[in-house]
């Protein structure tokens, strides 16, 4: 039986820092998804479009856009008998397969991606605090798209969005973080990360934004997965309430349901569990 290695991902670290009721229900207690939104299924639906698109290129092979149209249905309807899935007011699978494949019609007419190293790479490194400290439990970082030339790489990060993103977001994002310090480990240099959002707008609009990291903020990137660690071993799973984070999250019941733990101090006074930590003198 191949057990995997406890390991931290960009995804598992954005979830905690966005709600930690959420983390502590999905990957604490395994609670099973009740649902998934309609946006997780679209993106991914793209992302295997692409991911055809891009192996092709790689192997010199010409891939028909049928063949693209063709992977975006599929995945919706292995996703749609597989589980529920939650759409927004005006939604429906036929109009978000049209856009889904409107999105891919427009990024397949931009120049071809050159020296294409690898397609959906799944790269396991070691994480270090600001101090240098390797932390015990490693990074998983899955990069869409690696090209490189004359030991330079570039790591290309497809995102399907109903608007455009600010330089801000991207030049702040740990998930670009995430990726530059995997190539550090992996590739021994700071590869740029490039963003390519699919806008999901009336008229499909493509954008790119190009941001890199120095290795001060990969030692940052070690500094909040180890606060979060101390969290997650002190119990602090509060429920972070947001019209992004409820709308259509699968533990809304749950959610509801939530109550604080305690235990007893020798003064028999509460002490919270999951929530803050109260702290009394001896």
């Amino acid at each position: 039986m191949n057990v995997e290695r406890p390991h931290w991902s960009f995804s598992a670290i954005n979830q905690f820092l966005r709600c930690p009721l959420q983390y502590y229900f999905e990957r604490i207690l395994c609670l099973p998804r009740g649902s998934v939104g309609s946006g997780l299924v679209f993106g991914s639906s793209v992302h295997i479009a692409l991911a055809i698109y891009h192996r092709g290129i790689q192997k010199n092979e010409k891939v028909e856009l049928d063949q693209l149209r063709e992977s975006i249905r599929d995945n919706w309807t292995q996703q749609r008998e597989l589980q529920k899935i939650e759409f927004k007011d005006g939604e429906s699978i036929d109009k978000l397969i049209e856009q889904g494949i409107s999105l891919i019609e427009l990024y397949v007419q931009e120049p071809q991606p050159t020296n294409i190293i690898c397609v959906e790479k799944r790269m396991t490194v070691p994480i270090h605090n600001s101090d240098g400290e390797i932390l015990e439990k490693p990074l998983v970082a899955v990069a869409d798209l690696i090209t490189g030339h004359e030991g330079k790489h570039h790591i290309t990060e497809f995102k399907t969005s109903g608007k455009a993103y600010s330089e801000f977001d991207i030049d702040n994002s740990l998930q670009a973080t995430c990726y530059v310090n995997a190539s550090f480990e992996l590739l021994s240099n700071l590869a740029t990360v490039d963003y390519v959002v699919l806008v999901r707008t009336k008229v499909p609009k493509l954008q790119r934004v190009r941001t890199a990291r120095n290795e001060n903020e990969l030692g940052k990137l070690g500094d909040i997965v180890e606060t979060i660690e101390r969290a997650i071993e002190a119990k602090a799973f509060l429920p972070i309430v947001s019209a992004m984070n409820c709308s259509t999250c699968p533990y809304r019941q749950p959610c509801r349901d939530w109550k604080p733990e305690y235990e007893k101090t020798a003064f028999n006074l509460p002490v919270k569990l999951n929530g803050v930590k109260t702290c009394w003198p001896n």
